[in-house]
C-alpha cells in the first residue's frame, strides 16, 4: 500500500514544475507579440468597420433597389390593369369589328346577288331587243326588197354585243358576223327595176299582135248614085264593091296554133285585158314580197304570149325577152335568212 502511494505523489512534482515553466514563457511570448496583437486587432477592428459600413451601404442600396422595386412591380401592377383593361376594350372593339365586317360581308354578298341579277336582266334585255330589231328589219327587207334594213340592224346589234362585253354573248357575236359576210356575198334583184320592166309590159301588152287574128271589118260607104254619074259607071263601082265583100268573106292562110284560131276582135280585147291582169297580179305579188304567187303570175303570161300571139311580130319578141328577163331575176329576189343568228339569240335568251 504505502509503496503504491509513494509512487503516485512522486510524479506530480515534475508536472508542477513543468506547468510553470510554460506559463512564464507564455507571458514573455505575449509580451512580445502583444504589439502585433494589437496592430492585427487594429486592422481587424478597421476591416470590420468598413465591412460594416460597406454592409449598411449594401442595406441601404437594397432599401432603396426594393423601394424602387415596389415602385416599379405597383407601375408594373398598373400597366398591367391598364393593359388588361385595354385588351378587354381591344376585345371588345374587336368584336364588334368581326360583326361590322360580317355584315359587310353579307351585304357584299347580296350586292353581287344583285349585280349578277342585273347583269343578267341587262343581257336578257339587250337578246330581247336585238331578237325584236332583227325581226323588224327582216320584215322591212322583205316588204322592200332590199337587204340594206337586215344589214342595218345586224351592224348594230354587233356594235352592242361588242360594247356589252360579255363572254356569254360570243356565240352570237360569231353568227352574227357569219350572216352578214353571208348577206353581202349574195346577189339580191332590185325590185324597182323589176316593177319598170313589168309597167313596161302592160304598156306593150296593148300593141301586141294576136296571131291569126281576123281582119276588122271596116264600114262600108253607102253606094249613092253621083249626080254627074251615068249609070253604067254606078254598076261598075258596084260591081267592085260586091267583088271586095266577097273577096273579106273568104281568107285562107295557115295556122300554127289551133288554139289561137280565128279570134274576133272582142276576143282579141279580152286576151289582152287578160294578160295585163296576170302582169298586175305578178306586180302586186312582187310588192308583196309573194314571189311564188308572182311566179305563177307571170309563168301565165308567159304561156298566154307564147300560145295566142303573134311570134314574129317584134313587138312580141320584146315582150317575150322583157318578161323573160323578170322571170329570171325573179329567182334571186329572196331575201337571205339570218337563221344562225336567230339561234343564237334563242340559246343566249335561254342563258345557256
Amino acid at each position: 500500500m504505502n509503496t503504491e502511494s509513494t509512487v503516485t505523489e512522486t510524479p506530480a512534482l515534475p508536472d508542477v514544475a513543468l506547468a510553470a515553466a510554460p506559463l512564464a514563457v507564455t507571458n514573455s511570448v505575449l509580451h512580445r507579440f502583444l504589439p502585433v496583437v494589437a496592430v492585427v486587432a487594429a486592422a481587424g477592428l478597421a476591416s470590420s468597420g468598413l465591412l460594416w459600413q460597406k454592409l449598411t451601404n449594401i442595406q441601404e442600396q437594397l432599401a432603396r433597389q426594393s423601394a424602387d422595386a415596389g415602385q416599379h412591380a405597383s407601375e408594373a401592377r398598373t400597366t398591367a390593369k391598364q393593359a388588361q383593361d385595354l385588351a378587354m376594350e381591344t376585345a371588345a372593339k374587336l368584336a364588334v369589328t368581326e360583326a361590322r365586317l360580317s355584315e359587310v360581308s353579307l351585304q357584299r354578298t347580296q350586292l353581287e346577288e344583285l349585280m349578277q341579277s342585273l347583269s343578267r336582266s341587262r343581257d336578257e334585255n339587250l337578246v330581247v331587243d336585238i331578237e325584236s330589231a332583227i325581226r323588224l328589219a327582216q320584215q322591212q327587207a322583205q316588204l322592200a326588197g332590199s337587204v340594206e334594213p337586215l344589214l342595218g340592224a345586224l351592224k348594230s346589234a354587233e356594235l352592242r354585243v361588242n360594247r356589252a362585253a360579255q363572254p356569254r354573248l360570243t356565240p352570237l357575236q360569231r353568227a352574227i358576223a357569219r350572216d352578214v359576210a353571208r348577206i353581202k356575198a349574195t346577189a339580191v334583184a332590185d325590185t324597182p327595176a323589176l316593177l319598170v320592166k313589168l309597167d313596161e309590159l302592160m304598156l306593150l301588152a296593148d300593141d301586141l299582135p294576136v296571131a291569126n287574128a281576123v281582119a276588122v271589118t271596116q264600114t262600108k260607104p253607102v253606094l249613092k248614085r253621083k249626080p254627074d254619074e251615068t249609070v253604067l259607071g254606078w254598076w261598075t263601082r258596084l260591081g267592085v264593091l260586091v267583088r271586095e265583100e266577097i273577096q273579106g268573106l273568104v281568107r285562107v292562110s295557115r295556122i300554127e296554133e289551133p288554139q289561137a284560131a280565128m279570134l274576133s276582135p272582142e276576143q282579141s280585147f279580152f286576151l289582152r285585158e287578160n294578160l295585163k291582169l296576170k302582169l298586175l297580179n305578178a306586180r302586186l305579188g312582187l310588192l308583196s314580197r309573194q314571189i311564188d304567187s308572182a311566179r305563177s303570175d307571170l309563168a301565165t303570161a308567159a304561156a298566154s304570149m307564147n300560145r295566142y300571139f303573134d311570134a314574129s311580130s317584134r313587138k312580141t319578141q320584146t315582150a317575150a325577152n322583157l318578161l323573160h328577163q323578170v322571170q329570171g331575176q325573179m329567182n334571186s329576189l329572196q331575201i337571205p335568212r339570218v337563221d344562225e343568228t336567230m339561234a343564237a339569240l334563242a340559246t343566249a335568251a335561254a342563258g345557256r
